[in-house]
């Protein structure tokens, strides 16, 4: 019995990599590897040529952050199935695809035989329960018990959210009043009420808990683990 055929589409800014897989999967009797794109705008140009059950990308594409792409992808083509295949680490980053209706997420350094898994558990709309996903689920329930046996769960506004956000961007306390039409001092008031209110005494306290409640977004490739905020960025505090 033919088995039904599986229309794929592969992004990665990695030529050897894409097309290596491309080749690979062209092996398999029911997928077509009908694109093959660096970045996201050269996909959505062939996208309207070809009909795509599931989206293999990368999670770091060029000029676009990989939230960013699925929201996309998603808006104007809702019925395509999207799998991240990546090399990255950082559990804070991961979890936080768990909410953008991603179908799989697949480590690179798995086997080959990992995607065609992949492929064909997305093709009959079962979410991939590969071993970085499962990783990624652990880690998630373990940080959200962690946090509730540390304190009780805090409720910030979404005025302190955005204060949030932006104090990842690195904005000073000047930029944060101009973007949110506030005064110095009432941005500053608002960071010292968030410290406060979750018992922490400096930025990097504050923003490592919205981490750890996927309140800000972060999109930066070169963070690559969990303790970026001691040995990597430099807050400004």
């Amino acid at each position: 019995m033919q088995p039904n055929l599986i229309n794929l589409a592969i992004v990665d800014d990695h030529t050897l990599f894409r097309k290596t897989l491309k080749n690979y999967l062209a092996e398999q009797r029911n997928i077509n590897v009908f694109i093959q794109s660096p970045d996201i705008p050269d996909l959505l140009i062939k996208l309207k040529d070809f009909y795509i059950h599931i989206l293999l990308m990368d999670l770091f594409l060029p000029n676009i952050n990989g939230f960013d792409a699925i929201k996309m992808i998603k808006s104007e083509y809702p019925d395509i199935k999207i799998v991240v295949l990546t090399m990255c680490t950082d559990m804070n980053l991961l979890s936080q695809l768990l909410d953008s209706s991603v179908y799989g997420i697949i480590s690179k350094s798995d086997e080959p035989e990992e995607v065609i898994n992949a492929i064909n558990s997305v093709a009959e709309h079962r979410i991939y329960r590969s071993k970085l996903l499962t990783e990624i689920m652990y880690w998630g329930k373990q940080v959200r018990i962690r946090n509730q046996n540390a304190q009780p769960h805090v409720e910030l506004s979404d005025r302190e959210k955005e204060v949030l956000q932006l104090l990842w961007e690195e904005k000073s306390n000047k930029e944060i009043a101009n973007h949110l039409f506030l005064s110095i001092r009432s941005v500053e008031k608002i960071r010292q009420d968030m410290k406060d209110k979750l018992n922490v005494k400096s930025t990097i306290g504050l923003l490592k808990y919205a981490i750890n409640e996927q309140i800000i977004r972060i999109s930066r490739p070169w963070l690559n683990n969990s303790n970026f905020s001691e040995n990597g960025k430099q807050f400004k505090i």
